[in-house]
């Protein structure tokens, strides 16, 4: 089997194993990592100077980071010597960890069914679980942005990034990925406590998830057949605050004919951000036009590498 044809299966048994099971509801190894790396921040992230609080933080990162990809790397590596076979298996769970769309699915409907039934409270309550503004008044149009935008930005972090680094770098790939992310989602805020001792996870998170996020960028304008997302993406989301958030939300929003973006508070701030995407005001029914965008984009990808691996 070669190369190309080998990471297609592995990715297509994984994102099959991700929408039969879903996220593991116990055991999952990002719990105890959030917690170890939730005990050293509250230990080290000391209120002393920027210059301390950055060397902190990029120590704090490189040692919850570091040793695990050395582990992955040096288990595939034995894995293999063991048997081939065995190592796919392994690669397969190590890339079912790493996703999380059908998680996301998941916590995304409910949104969509509490606008529906008219519930604002509830609408709230689900939302504030995928987001880090604030939505205590949100109302429901907020609500909805705030739900395709999570659902567009959070297909290139929890699906396409972990997908795309497995065919870069294997197993070691996906981990740096996945916690670089983790951590960027726990300490990367602009605030009074993270400015200084998350820079680093910030900046590493920026890094690691450019090439996904301009490739899943690349994807929704594909399947749009129009010029649209295409200006959208180059001239709205390459000047947003994340060019990669910025660059797949652009891109998405545009391919779904909807604009996007607006201002939005965070911690109490009020961020006056600028519009992504472009056409109507979002309606209710696309979040679930949000996920079959997505959807239909890995069937696309999948594809051609299925196509590839077996022509070459």
């Amino acid at each position: 089997m070669n190369q190309i044809l080998l990471v297609s299966v592995v990715c297509l048994a994984a994102l099959a194993l991700d929408r039969l099971l879903g996220e593991p509801r116990r055991w999952h190894p990002l719990v105890g990592f959030g917690r170890l790396a939730a005990g050293l921040e509250k230990n080290l992230n000391l209120k002393n100077s920027p210059f301390l609080q950055r060397v902190s933080g990029l120590g704090c990162w490189l040692l919850l980071i570091v040793p695990a990809v050395v582990a992955v790397v040096l288990i595939d590596f034995v894995i293999y010597e063991l048997s081939p076979l065995a190592s796919v298996v392994w690669h397969i769970a190590v890339l079912y960890w790493a996703v999380g769309w059908q998680s996301l699915c998941e916590h995304i409907r409910p949104v969509a069914s509490a606008l529906v039934a008219g519930d604002l409270g509830e609408a709230r309550l689900r939302i504030s679980y995928l987001v880090s503004r604030d939505t205590d008044d949100l109302n429901a149009e907020q609500i909805l942005a705030a739900g395709l935008e999570t659902s567009l930005e959070n297909s290139s972090d929890a699906v396409f990034a972990s997908l795309i680094w497995y065919a870069m770098a294997g197993p070691g790939g996906v981990v740096l990925q996945r916690l670089a992310n983790t951590l960027d989602a726990m300490w990367g805020y602009r605030n009074e406590r993270y400015r200084y001792f998350g820079w680093w996870a910030a900046r590493s998170d920026d890094v690691c998830n450019f090439v996904p996020a301009q490739l899943t960028a690349l994807g929704f304008s594909l399947l749009s057949f129009s010029a649209r997302p295409w200006q959208c993406w180059f001239k709205q989301g390459w000047y947003w605050k994340s060019i990669n958030a910025g660059s797949v939300m652009a891109s998405g929003a545009a391919a779904l004919g909807l604009s996007l973006g607006g201002a939005a508070s965070y911690h109490g701030t009020v961020s006056n951000r600028s519009s992504l995407g472009w056409g109507r005001a979002p309606v209710v029914a696309d979040l679930e036009k949000s996920i079959k965008l997505v959807n239909s984009q890995l069937a696309v990808w999948l594809g051609l590498g299925l196509i590839l691996g077996l022509c070459l």
